[in-house]
């Protein structure tokens, strides 16, 4: 118990109801106990009364006698007088004892009584947007603490089915759209294919809307992806995926991208055989890998370079990608991973995902549900340094 004391001192910040509910325990008791040492210390004080003077009339009693009444009195009231001191010097050693056993037992009773409390805590801290089916199915007799229980547990079951909600609403709502999408374009390719002469305007028009559908289809595509990645636990086609390989496929279909832009590719340490498995969904971590590459060509200056690298640590990969850019702070990491979120106007432009919004949201979801994550830092010279971590796994190995 001195040993939980002494630890529990040093986080009373983490600990205040436990601190508060020890100092009334103990203050009680040694209200409780100076009250009784005062009516006992009232009580022994006044229990002694001298006795009457002696009688002085002639006869009757003797000179000696009266002698000997006195120094007997005396005595009483010597012995008296140091029973009453004892008493209250006992009483005040045991008064300092029974606070000190006050504190420690009021602190360990706090502790009895605030440990549901604790383990409800520590059950609520566990469970997340990826785990909302647990419950805390608090035991125990129909108390105020239990009543708790079953409160978070209906709330936990409320955000469950929001999340659910929200999820399947995305992911319905982006396939529905593909349909009036899709004949949007072919009638569209239709009108341009009928014989005779399409005016200049209308051919201009019809490029313009073509983008604009394939910046929807994009966005749509984005939507899903992170529909999909959020359901974490639901991962499709799971087995161990050669990251390197990846990453070397996505930077070979932009090539033209960045060639276009001047961009300098450093892809040294990602180059196919170096050994780097993660263990996760193909399909997801192409998308994760693509979209983080699509992000470090659009939001890269002209003549700058792109850093990619993938190694193994451990039971751990990771996948860094670096490039020059704006000039960003640390603060700003944060909205990066937001969807529908962009840093300032030029924040924007092609790729699947990018200039939606969407690109380093799909990362950041497609890392946690593998259980791994996605870390962004800016660079002091400007651009963006991205490391995804994840699970390794081995080129032989079967994940089921």
């Amino acid at each position: 118990m001195a040993a939980e004391l002494g630890s529990s001192v040093r986080s009373v910040h983490r600990r205040s109801v436990r601190w508060r509910f020890t100092t009334l325990y103990a203050g009680l008791f040694l209200a409780s106990a100076i009250a009784m040492l005062a009516v006992v210390g009232l009580v022994a004080g006044g229990t002694y009364r001298a006795a009457p003077a002696p009688d002085n009339r002639p006869g009757a009693l003797s000179s000696a006698a009266q002698a000997r009444i006195a120094s007997l009195e005396h005595q009483l009231a010597q012995a008296h007088s140091r029973q009453v001191d004892q008493l209250l010097l006992g009483s005040g050693v045991g008064l300092v004892v029974m606070g000190l056993l006050s504190v420690a037992m009021g602190w360990y009773a706090a502790g009895r009584v605030l440990r549901p409390l604790r383990a409800m805590t520590v059950a609520t801290r566990r469970i997340s947007a990826d785990s909302l089916h647990e419950r805390l199915a608090v035991p125990g007799p129909h108390d105020e603490l239990r009543d708790l229980g079953e409160t978070i547990d209906a709330l936990l079951e409320r955000l469950e089915q929001a999340f659910a909600a929200q999820r399947r609403f995305v992911a319905d709502a982006s396939h529905e759209l593909r349909t009036p999408l899709a004949t949007m374009r072919a009638s569209m390719d239709v009108a341009l294919a009928k014989p005779g002469p399409v005016p200049e305007q209308t051919r201009a028009l019809a490029r313009r809307v073509r983008t604009e559908l394939d910046q929807v289809d994009r966005l749509l595509d984005g939507l899903l992806a992170l529909a999909r990645a959020q359901h974490g636990v639901q991962l499709p086609d799971v087995e161990a995926v050669p990251l390197d390989v990846l990453a070397t496929a996505a930077l070979a279909e932009r090539a033209s991208l960045a060639s276009a832009k001047g961009l300098v590719v450093d892809a040294g340490c990602a180059r196919e055989g170096s050994g780097v498995w993660a263990r996760g969904s193909r399909t997801l971590l192409r998308r994760m890998v693509e979209n983080l590459l699509d992000n470090a060509i659009v939001h890269n200056r002209p003549g700058g370079w792109i850093r990619v690298t993938t190694s193994a640590d451990g039971a751990d990969v990771r996948l860094v990608v670096e490039n020059t850019g704006p000039v960003l702070t640390q603060d700003q990491m944060a909205y990066l991973v937001r969807p529908f979120r962009r840093l300032g106007a030029e924040r924007t432009g092609g790729g699947i995902g990018a200039g939606s919004g969407l690109g380093l949201a799909i990362v950041a979801a497609v890392a946690d549900a593998h259980g791994g994550t996605l870390d962004l830092r800016a660079r002091a010279e400007g651009g963006l340094r991205a490391t995804v971590t994840l699970f390794g796994a081995s080129e032989a190995e079967t994940v089921a």
